[in-house]
C-alpha cells in the first residue's frame, strides 16, 4: 500500500538548511494499524504530511499503491489527497459555524457526490461513531471526545484507503482518549490502513507494530539509525522475551 524508499525531506532558507527527514524507507501493508512514535521534533510529522501528499520529498521515492507518487504534480496529488486518504487531526479542525453533519459532509461535498448519496454516507458515518443522534448540533456544543469523533466520521465518510492520525488522542481525557482509539480499532477492522503518531506508549500498543524515529531518522530499539525497514512486531518481540 505504502512505501518509502531512501526518502529524505530538506527545507532550505537563505541562511540555514535543516534536514526534517533521511534515507527513511518504510513499507506498510494494506489494513496494516501502525503507529510512529519518537520525541518532538524528530520528523513524526513531516513523515505523515509526506504520506497524506501535502508535502513532497526533497529525494527518494513514495509509492502509494504501487504508483511512484512523490514528484507529481500539486494538482494530481489534491485529487489523490481527496480520493484516497483521510485525516485525523489532534486539535479536531471542525467549523463552528457547521452542524455535525455538515462537517462531516464537506469531504463528499468536495469529492462530488450527489446529495442524495451524501446524505446516505454521513448518516452511516454518524453511527459508525455512535453520534446519529447529535447530527444537527454544533461542535461547541459536544464533549472534546465527541468533537474527536465527529473528526473520524468525517476522515471515513469517503471510505479512504489510508488514514493518518497525528495524535488524535494528544487533547483529550483518558475516557474519551479509549473511546476514539476504538474508532481506529473498529476501522482497522474493516480493512482500512492507519498511520498514527502518537506520544502514547499504551496507544502505540494498540496498534500491529511501531516505527519509531529520532533526529529525522527511523531507528531501532537502541536508537542506531538503519538503512532499511526497521519497525518493531509485537509478536515477535513476545516471542524472544
Amino acid at each position: 500500500m505504502i512505501k518509502l524508499q531512501n526518502l529524505s525531506k530538506v527545507y532550505r532558507t537563505a541562511y540555514m538548511e535543516t534536514t526534517a527527514l533521511h534515507n527513511i524507507n518504510i513499507r506498510i501493508g494494506k489494513g496494516e494499524f501502525v503507529a510512529v512514535m519518537g520525541p518532538s521534533g524528530c520528523g513524526k510529522s513531516t513523515l505523515l504530511n509526506i504520506v497524506g501528499m501535502i508535502d513532497s520529498p526533497s529525494s527518494g521515492e513514495y509509492f502509494f499503491d504501487d504508483e511512484e507518487v512523490g514528484n507529481r504534480p500539486e494538482n494530481d496529488l489534491v485529487e489523490l489527497r481527496k480520493e484516497n486518504i483521510g485525516f485525523i487531526f489532534q486539535n479536531f479542525n471542525l467549523i463552528d459555524d457547521l452542524s455535525v453533519e455538515e462537517n462531516v459532509d464537506l469531504p463528499l461535498l468536495y469529492l462530488g457526490i450527489p446529495k442524495k448519496e451524501r446524505r446516505a454516507k454521513v448518516a452511516k458515518a454518524l453511527e459508525l461513531v455512535g453520534l446519529d443522534a447529535r447530527a444537527k448540533h454544533k461542535p461547541q456544543e459536544l464533549s472534546g471526545g465527541q468533537q474527536q469523533r465527529v473528526a473520524v466520521a468525517r476522515s471515513v465518510v469517503g471510505d479512504p484507503k489510508v488514514i493518518l492520525a497525528d495524535e488524535p488522542t494528544g487533547n483529550l481525557d483518558t475516557k474519551n482518549g479509549e473511546e476514539v482509539m476504538h474508532m481506529l480499532d473498529v476501522l482497522k477492522e474493516k480493512g482500512t490502513t492507519i498511520l498514527m503518531v502518537t506520544h502514547s506508549p499504551e496507544h502505540g500498543e494498540r496498534a500491529d507494530r511501531i516505527i519509531r524515529m529520532l533526529d529525522g531518522e527511523v531507528v531501532n530499539g537502541d536508537s542506531s539509525p538503519q538503512l532499511s525497514v526497521v519497525t518493531e512486531n509485537k509478536e515477535s518481540s513476545a516471542a524472544e522475551a
